[in-house]
């Protein structure tokens, strides 16, 4: 059997300081959350890897990341930060030259004040000089930012994409449109994957229901086939709206009608192909 992999998941060691996103509704993420913290997650929910993404847009986080994971047998592959519109970009890199547990990079495009960060020369340059380098890249955005992303991603058509929580629908207001099509539209460039997470956070957290999540999953599975979709959990995010293994037995439920072979892909194949996870 194919080893079952969450493909989305943070750890952080926590200081209001450095994590000023969790607010007062999200108290309960005011802690540390360690790989100790994630082994029991992970063997309650039949886990055996996962990949651990950036929180912070720091070198150090990067470096602390990769540390946990040569600590930690189940992580599996990091998706770091680097500066990709520094000046300094590439030459930052030289020092993970060996550190073959990093997949990837993220910037949080989701974050940034100019709508078309991702469209800027400087940020498309250091993209540039990632291609070659065996690095995926997973983009973080909402899902106004999507006709942005796929002019970007058709500026590299031969670098390797993750799609970052099905580029946050608007769940919570029930909307689907036009978020469905522009995924459809993203999802014929072959050289994108698609990572389902993040859905309950953007649910209402204490109403959201597997039949509401439904729809969207419809779009995911229609605008990337299911052999792009990798399950991930964005834990310890999604705990306030969801237990981490109840959002698997969701996942689980919905793919249940699938063939192995496909959910083998979901849950853990195709995470592992795309990021090269040993």
């Amino acid at each position: 059997m194919t080893d079952r992999i969450d493909a989305h998941h943070h750890l952080w060691r926590y200081s209001p300081e450095e994590y000023g996103w969790i607010d007062d509704e999200m108290a309960a993420l005011r802690r540390d959350f360690l790989p100790e913290d994630l082994g029991r997650e992970i063997a309650a929910a039949g886990i055996d890897g996962t990949i651990a993404v950036q929180a912070r847009q720091t070198m150090d986080e990067t470096r602390w990341l990769l540390k946990m994971a040569d600590e930690c047998e189940a992580i599996r592959g990091v998706v770091g930060w680097a500066p990709i519109a520094g000046e300094d970009f590439p030459g930052v890199m030289e020092e993970f030259e060996f550190k073959p547990k990093l997949k990837g990079l993220r910037h949080v495009i989701q974050g940034e004040k100019d709508e078309n960060y991702i469209l800027r020369e400087d940020f498309n340059s250091g993209m540039r000089t990632l291609l070659g380098s065996g690095l995926v890249y997973d983009i973080l955005i909402h899902e106004r930012h999507l006709p942005q992303t796929i002019d970007f991603v058709d500026e590299h058509p031969d670098q390797v994409f993750v799609l970052d929580h099905m580029a946050k629908p608007l769940i919570r207001e029930g909307l689907l449109e036009p978020w469905a099509a522009r995924m459809r539209e993203l999802g014929k460039r072959e050289n994108v994957w698609c990572k389902v997470s993040g859905m309950v956070t953007e649910a209402d957290w204490k109403a959201w229901t597997p039949e509401s999540l439904r729809p969207y999953l419809d779009v995911a599975v229609e605008a990337f086939g299911v052999e792009r979709l990798m399950a991930g959990s964005d834990w310890p995010v999604c705990l306030v709206a969801s237990e981490y293994g109840w959002w698997f037995d969701v996942l689980r439920s919905y793919f249940a009608g699938f063939s192995e072979g496909e959910q083998d892909a979901v849950f853990g194949g195709t995470a592992t192909a795309v990021y090269g996870l040993e």
